[in-house]
């Protein structure tokens, strides 16, 4: 628990350096919006297979084109969870979350791939391939959904923002109200709820697909699992945002100092995972979280951080290669 309040911590202040610059300008505010609906559409298709890659995801939705080879379905897939994406900033100034703003969502989403069920609670029983956790029952989904709509509104403001996302979407998923497309109305919902308290949405990077089922399927008993989850989801879109504005001159000095010292800096996990791979270049994941003493989950994480960061790079393959550390930390 300890972990998880440090973590919130942290997104609380990276919130604090983004609240800084607002209100942005509304070409600013437009372009994000663009950027993250692209980036979000990607995402969150691709962690259900979806094919196109996070370009052509770009080209289908913005420029309304195909691309020769993949199935229409990844297209309707797209186009509707943009249109999804964009109701989602519609409705984050509603006093309240209502039963009809979740049917819409999934009806935005889910009208090219099959109009009949879109919009509509299942009426058959659906299994979850890997998981060892009934659904909801097709016959108590509607007072299921009536008590996860009334548990949220009950708490929207008791509950930190991230923990309120992420029971809501663990809630939501566990319910499993609709035929097809309940992560992805999840993850909407997730990022509503974010929205909706202050904080900007969060991407949960395909790479991560293992890491996102796993502490999914692990808060059947362990909920705080995935709640870190979805934190360390958070607080790396946070950054992600933070570095585009430190190379925004638009952004003002004081905060721009700020926002380059909170992004150089690495965490805890973050310097013990380079140090441990300085040391032991050829460890696996497994090897590494046993001596870093974290999760296989954290550790992946982690690497994914400081690889995109440009202190470690892969050499080889997963199987046979190994390590190789580009720079410290004291070379920011």
């Amino acid at each position: 628990m300890d972990a998880l309040i440090s973590k919130y911590k942290k997104a609380d202040e990276n919130n604090r350096l983004l609240s800084a610059n607002r209100p942005l300008p509304p070409e600013t505010l437009k372009s994000l919006r663009e950027y993250y609906r692209v980036g979000l559409t990607y995402t969150s298709n691709a962690l259900e297979g979806n094919s196109l890659t996070e370009s052509e995801t770009k080209v289908v939705i913005e420029d309304g084109l195909t691309i020769e080879g993949k199935p229409l379905r990844d297209h309707y897939e797209a186009v509707g969870h943009a249109k999804a994406y964009d109701y989602v900033y519609q409705i984050t100034e509603k006093e309240r979350l209502t039963e009809e703003d979740i049917l819409n969502l999934h009806r935005l989403f889910y009208q090219q791939i099959d109009a009949e069920k879109a919009g509509h609670y299942r009426n058959v029983k659906v299994y979850i391939s890997g998981s060892r956790y009934a659904v909801s029952a097709v016959s108590k989904i509607p007072e299921e959904m009536q008590k996860l709509v009334k548990w949220y509104n009950g708490n929207e403001k008791k509950l930190h923002p991230i923990e309120l996302a992420a029971t809501l979407h663990q809630r939501f998923v566990f319910i499993h109200p609709f035929i097809d497309g309940n992560g992805r109305v999840a993850r909407l919902l997730m990022n509503l709820a974010l929205l909706r308290n202050g904080f900007t949405i969060a991407i949960i990077p395909a790479i991560l697909r293992h890491d996102y089922f796993y502490s999914l399927e692990t808060a059947h008993t362990r909920p705080e699992v995935f709640t870190e989850f979805i934190a360390d989801c958070v607080i790396a879109t946070q950054l992600d945002l933070l570095r585009l504005m430190r190379d925004d001159d638009t952004v003002n000095d004081t905060v721009n100092d700020t926002v380059k010292s909170n992004v150089s800096a690495l965490s805890k996990s973050e310097r013990a995972v380079l140090a441990a791979i300085s040391s032991f270049p050829d460890y696996s994941y497994e090897k590494l979280a046993e001596y870093c003493q974290l999760s296989r989950p954290t550790v992946a994480r982690t690497i994914k951080t400081l690889q995109s960061r440009k202190y470690i790079c892969r050499i080889g393959s997963d199987k046979t290669g190994h390590w190789k550390v580009i720079r410290k930390e004291d070379e920011e």
